[in-house]
């Protein structure tokens, strides 16, 4: 079987608002959710901003009993994924319960959970460690959590990919719909990272921007001056359907997931392959599978992390694979206004394709001033673009480790 897959449904929890709408127009306008942390004191800290949610609430979506069960990570990705099937008006009854799966990726988990949890052991004793602490902390409970709320009995899973996760989650999620065992997958992915040891480790190993008096302004992809990521937090979730259960259901079919591509770089810890090979392989698998000629690409919704780098290479990798075409292309990376969201990037920033495709318009790379001579594609730097048909988009999501994930996301014929 090789069913067509689309998407019928968006779900987001983000700096830049809650709602889709609201997201997508802060997106188009080119604000920025970056700000000081407040969550936690960050004095002696190399960074000490990010792009932190502040007025978080699962209210009107999580039972109070079971939101002190939950990390923050899987609160963000329940509240989520029930906006995304309330957005696809998705009515999970008896009869297709079992069709319907989740595969919703973390980077790292409930890390917020693990170190209260290790304080508390070091200064109480093992007998005072939560018996929730576990099932709290690992990083498949975000999609165990939705499945209950959701009545999703499908296939279920997650992925752990680093910065690619939130891809890799609706990659695969489209090919268990494509191979027949779904009908309905629930996919994306969620993160809540910005927490003491992750913005130390982070900050220590010199992958962080240090703009502290400038945070809006500090997340600078593919500019000259760029010196490390922002860290962010929230989820991104999609309701993938396939083609012909969405198309009888009467659902309202945003766009179409034509092509996935995977890659190792095989090459470093954190350090991307420096001809940037595994990115062009990933790119190039994707594109292959959607069938869509190269010269027929419009966008792409990079990566780009504003890390020296990442930004490089990516832009290489993009001229490698497209030639000449490239300088045909738009490029952007959301994470100028997003910034990174880890394990949720790639829900998020699929999310912000799949929205540039129905409306026709291109979101911008903020704070692009200085030119890089070794980043010289067309960023659509500092202000959104309408266009008059936008097609085919390309969203890559590299991670840690060296794995890579790419989708290609199309307009439905």
């Amino acid at each position: 079987m090789n069913n067509r897959v689309v998407i019928t449904g968006l779900g987001v929890v983000s700096s830049l608002g809650m709602q889709i709408e609201e997201f997508w127009g802060n997106i188009k306008k080119g604000k920025s959710g970056i700000s000081r942390i407040e969550s936690f004191d960050t004095e002696g800290y190399g960074s000490q901003i990010g792009a932190e949610i502040k007025d978080f609430s699962t209210n009107d979506y999580i039972d109070r009993k079971d939101a002190k069960r939950m990390a923050l990570f899987t609160q963000y990705g329940v509240v989520a994924a029930l906006k995304a099937v309330a957005d696809a008006e998705l009515e999970i009854d008896q009869k297709i319960a079992n069709e319907v799966g989740v595969l919703v990726g973390s980077g790292i988990g409930g890390i917020e959970v693990f170190e209260k949890q290790v304080e508390r052991l070091v200064k109480r004793g093992p007998r005072r460690i939560s018996p929730f602490f576990i099932p709290m902390m690992i990083s498949n409970m975000a999609a165990g959590q939705i499945a209950i709320y959701a009545n999703a009995k499908g296939p279920n899973s997650n992925e752990v990919t680093a910065c690619a996760s939130g891809a890799h989650s609706i990659g695969e999620a489209a090919e268990i719909i494509k191979r027949g065992d779904a009908k309905v997958m629930i996919a994306g992915g969620a993160e809540a990272s910005i927490s003491p040891s992750a913005l130390a480790g982070f900050s220590n190993m010199k992958a962080l921007s240090t703009r502290n008096d400038e945070p809006e302004k500090a997340s600078c992809p593919f500019d000259k001056n760029r010196d490390g990521f922002i860290i962010g937090e929230g989820s991104g979730i999609l309701i993938l359907e396939d083609y012909e259960f969405a198309k009888n259901r009467g659902a309202n079919i945003i766009a179409e997931l034509s092509g996935y591509g995977m890659s190792a770089d095989a090459y470093h810890m954190t350090q991307p392959d420096p001809n940037g090979k595994g990115a062009y392989r990933a790119m190039e698998m994707a594109i292959k599978k959607s069938g869509i000629p190269l010269k027929e690409f419009d966008y792409i919704n990079a990566h780009g992390t504003s890390t020296p780098l990442n930004d490089k290479l990516e832009t290489q990798a993009i001229r490698n694979l497209f030639g000449d075409y490239a300088d045909s292309l738009a490029v952007s990376s959301s994470k100028s206004m997003t910034g990174h969201l880890l394990g949720a990037a790639g829900g998020i920033e699929a999310i912000i394709s799949v929205l540039a495709i129905r409306d026709n318009i291109i979101p911008p790379t903020m704070n692009y001033k200085n030119e890089d001579p070794e980043c010289d594609l067309d960023y659509v730097p500092n202000k959104a673009r309408e266009v008059d048909n936008l097609k085919n988009v390309l969203s890559n999501s590299f991670g840690f480790g060296g794995q890579n994930a790419c989708l290609v996301l199309n307009k439905i014929d």
